[in-house]
């Protein structure tokens, strides 16, 4: 039994290893954007585009992966995707140019889902039975180690050995975790499937509202701390690379995740995600001033606003959709990560033109529409004979 129970553990671990791994390369560029501006040349706005094309892709990608992992399992396809987000996180740190890497950004982002899209409804259908929610907290703990390393781990390596090996050296967090997910993942009942796939998600108001909901509170998280380090880095603040990047410690606020599932059982999710949305944007109005507490405050708030939010949106997907949860969760995440695309992009032209206030003024629009998404889910569910 011992034996058995340490397989699991190692499987386990390689598990969320596999989740902290693609979320390191997907932001891996945010932290050193200025420096990309510099090597490459290119704008604000277009440095944000190596975000926006990986983001895209996993939404785009999410369609594939989320119907596959119905028909192959999910374990499988959660091996896959590791693997072969490897060769594509080389691909970007040897980038001849903006353009080949803007290429290798959307492979990895074509890799990805099979790790998020598909890894959501495996915590739900695999873990949440046997200790509750606070198992989607667990997952969603090691998305936010996972992004420590990919936005402060880069940027401070990067000021050591340059950008690209540090990028370049993220491959061995895949290719860990693929070696380590060989064998012993649970394998969770078989999904519950009607045959409709996404086209009769599609028709579920509650779904949307949710994803919508998620989407654009995801939006305003990008956008803030995509363009923040030109702020930092820019007068009054004038801080360096590696400083500006110490704002990324305050992913930490996402290590509560666990604590977050366990309210979420508590109070709802829907409550829950009202409560993170009215929090993100008590950020954005801190962050107006040119006060650097405030600013730490306001996108402290901002960032356990998010994962917060995060645990309760992915639960409430699991709420609103019992069957074919790896298509509702491929149409969730496409909306999710096509909001997350616009984040890293339409902020910047908001920064370019008017500064942070810009960004900030797009931020309270987009957590307006967060809460009319919620709000739709609550009366679409309330409607329901």
């Amino acid at each position: 039994m011992n034996g058995n129970q340490d397989t699991l553990r190692k499987a386990l671990g390689g598990f969320m290893l596999g989740a902290a791994g693609m979320f390191a390369t997907m932001y891996s560029t945010q932290a050193i954007l200025p420096e990309l501006s510099d090597d490459f040349g290119v704008s604000p706005s277009q440095a944000g585009l190596s975000i926006s094309v990986v983001v895209l892709a996993v939404a785009l990608g999410g369609f594939a992966w989320g119907p596959l992992s119905d028909r192959i399992g999910r374990p499988r396809s959660i091996r896959l995707a590791s693997l072969l987000l490897v060769a594509p996180t080389i691909g970007v740190a040897l980038a001849p140019g903006f353009a080949a890497l803007l290429v290798c950004r959307t492979l990895q982002g074509l890799c990805m889902p099979g790790l998020i899209t598909v890894g959501a409804p495996y915590v739900v259908e695999a873990f949440v039975p046997r200790i509750g929610a606070r198992a989607m907290g667990y997952y969603v703990s090691a998305l936010v180690a996972g992004g420590l390393i990919g936005r402060l781990g880069v940027a401070l390596a990067s000021a050591v050995v340059g950008w690209r090996v540090a990028i370049g050296a993220l491959a061995l967090l895949p290719l860990a975790a693929a070696f380590s997910m060989r064998s012993g993942l649970p394998e969770p009942a078989s999904p519950v499937r009607r045959g409709g796939g996404i086209a009769q998600h599609l028709r579920n108001a509650r779904l949307l509202g949710v994803s919508v909901g998620g989407g654009s509170l995801f939006f305003t998280f990008v956008g803030a701390f995509t363009f923040v380090t030109y702020r930092l880095e820019d007068p009054p603040f004038s801080l360096s690379v590696a400083a500006s990047s110490l704002v990324f410690l305050l992913w930490l606020t996402g290590l509560g995740g666990p604590l977050t599932g366990r309210l979420a059982e508590r109070i709802g999710w829907r409550r829950l995600a009202f409560g993170t949305i009215a929090l993100s944007a008590t950020g954005v109005v801190l962050t107006l001033p040119d006060v650097l507490l405030l600013l730490v405050l306001g996108l402290a708030c901002m960032a356990a606003a998010m994962f917060a939010g995060v645990t309760a949106v992915q639960l409430g997907v699991g709420d609103v959709a019992t069957t074919d949860r790896g298509a509702a969760n491929a149409l969730y995440f496409s909306i999710y990560y096509a909001a997350g695309a616009l984040g890293a992009y339409v902020p910047g032209l908001a920064w370019q033109r008017w500064g942070w206030n810009g960004v900030a003024i797009v931020s309270l629009a987009a957590l307006g529409v967060a809460s009319a998404g919620i709000a739709l889910a609550r009366a679409a569910r309330e409607s329901t004979p």
